[in-house]
């Protein structure tokens, strides 16, 4: 399958680090075994010749324990980390072109679904077949003693490595399947309150959303806590499976005192690398649920060439839609038609699918229903999409860098002269060698936003995106940055607001609800015409 894509080399490396967790685990049991047979043997009190090959071979297997067991942890993550970063540039290449996904379930996938990953190797894959291993070699040499004994634990390890981790993946991928609708609710809760916490704010609904997430999250906690009961009850059946499979070794194997003590002990200690199996499968149903989210990323359909130039930058949308698994439709059947310099103003509540329209317009969502046009083609056709269109987004990010390096992003050959031009227009006062902090943390919150003002005014772009562009400001600062920002913009312009006074002039308005457009007379009276 794509997603694992290991190379030959990779998986001899593999196989090296399971054959040293395998001597590893033997040589604990075999230490565990021959510390057993000599404290007996040595109490018959033998020639002390007698027993100095078991003393030797007590302090090998000890420093044999210790050093495989390194060898194994380096081998096997040396693989499992290069190969993760592997997969995780594939990954993030594969969603460059645009995301067939939303916010929080991009970063389930980006994240949190590749992170998974790795425990399928190093918590489940190479721990099998080191119990695989290490039970064969167990039940051989209880074999040599007693057959009766053998099959006891033969039996005894199948139930606690087999039988009991299946019920276990049985339980938790049914307890997963009723939870997934709610996990992914939880993730996108949980991006719009980190994402849109000012916008929330500033509609008097972060309370009701955090109510919201926090109710999901207790239904969840409430199936979690009933799944782990269950699971915790087959970890308790695997300790009694492994103390009477040790007591029929004992009853059945019919040598010598020492000898049944060594095989005895052996058999304890081999279940200590076969029950760890019956946690490690809580995390099977996740590891392929994750592993198919991953595929579905690497294997999706590619998306068009990007081969075209952009001319007259007319954009048109007809019935775009999107829509992501498992969810109520983000956006549906919006048509708008953006000819060159039109100036087109975006109203409606949390959640109504304005972020989604724009995020359209900048080619950064693909419609899963409908079209979106540029000059009479796909959008997803051009490639000189950043050159159009220019954003101040209200997840727009601020980078930790001086004010200088945030606003050539936009346009990396401006000059001094231009960078003070376009601050001006955005009235942002600080020094261009200011430094901003991480994420914007050392400017006040109307400081970041009209830094990500300038930094969308100075691309002069034929579209101009803006998402709520003045929010945190003083009213009347705001209302007069944004009138300035207008006045100097000289192509189309695309504003989101929450203020219909914003919208005075412009030539449409379009009110988003539940992710529609509603018809003209249902959106309230339209600001004057320009």
């Amino acid at each position: 399958m794509e997603v694992w894509a290991l190379s030959p080399k990779d998986i001899l490396r593999l196989l090296r680090a399971a054959l040293l967790g395998a001597g590893a685990e033997l040589a604990a049991l075999a230490l565990m075994a021959t510390a057993a047979w000599l404290l007996l043997r040595a109490a018959e009190q033998p020639p002390l010749g007698a027993l100095t090959v078991a003393i030797v071979g007590v302090r090998t297997l000890a420093l044999l324990r210790g050093g495989l067991r390194y060898a194994e942890r380096l081998a096997g993550h040396e693989v499992v980390l290069r190969w993760l970063g592997a997969l995780r540039t594939r990954v993030y290449q594969a969603l460059i072109p645009g995301s067939r996904f939303s916010g929080g379930d991009l970063v389930t996938r980006l994240v949190s679904d590749v992170d998974a990953l790795q425990d399928a190797v190093l918590r489940w894959l190479l721990p099998s077949g080191v119990a695989a291993l290490v039970g064969t070699a167990a039940v051989a040499v209880t074999l040599t003693a007693s057959v009766s004994a053998a099959v006891a634990l033969a039996g005894g390890l199948a139930v606690a490595g087999v039988l009991l981790p299946w019920l276990v993946v049985r339980i938790t991928r049914r307890a997963a399947q009723d939870d997934a609708p709610k996990r992914a609710e939880l993730a996108e809760r949980a991006v719009e309150l980190v994402t849109g916490h000012r916008e929330l704010v500033a509609a008097g609904a972060l309370d009701e959303h955090l109510a919201g997430a926090t109710g999901v999250v207790d239904e969840i906690a409430v199936s979690d806590r009933t799944a782990s009961g269950k699971t915790a009850a087959l970890t308790a059946a695997g300790v009694l499976v492994q103390l009477v499979t040790t007591a029929a070794v004992a009853l059945l194997c019919h040598a010598s005192v020492p000898w049944t003590a060594a095989l005895t002990l052996g058999a304890m200690t081999a279940f200590e690398v076969v029950l760890p199996l019956v946690g490690a499968a809580r995390r099977v149903p996740e590891i392929r649920a994750s592993a198919a989210r991953v595929k579905d990323v690497l294997t999706g359909p590619a998306g068009p060439q990007r081969t075209r130039e952009v001319h007259n930058g007319h954009i048109e949308l007809r019935k775009a839609g999107v829509r992501y698994p498992g969810r109520a439709p983000a956006l549906r059947d919006v048509d708008l038609d953006l000819p060159p310099g039109k100036r087109v103003g975006i109203l409606g509540p949390s959640g109504a699918g304005k972020t989604t329209l724009l995020r359209l317009l900048l080619g950064l969502e693909t419609p899963t229903d409908g079209q979106v046009l540029l000059d009479g083609h796909p959008l997803a056709e051009y490639a000189d999409l950043p050159q159009l269109a220019s954003a101040a987004l209200a997840d727009a990010h601020v980078f930790h860098t001086t004010v200088r390096e945030n606003l050539l992003i936009a346009k990396p050959d401006a000059t001094d002269e231009e960078l003070r031009e376009a601050c001006a227009t955005a009235d942002f006062d600080l020094d261009l060698d200011r430094d901003t902090g991480p994420d914007g943390d050392a400017l006040s919150g109307g400081q970041r936003q009209r830094l990500i003002l300038a930094r969308a005014v100075l691309a002069a772009p034929k579209v101009l995106v803006l998402d709520e562009p003045v929010e945190g400001l003083d009213p009347a600062h705001g209302d007069a940055v944004l009138k300035n920002v207008l006045a100097h913009a000289k192509g189309t312009v695309v504003l989101v607001t929450h203020r219909p006074e914003h919208l005075e002039g412009f030539d449409q308005v379009l009110t988003l609800e539940d992710g529609r457009a509603l018809p003209a007379s249902a959106a309230g009276p339209r600001p004057g015409s320009r």
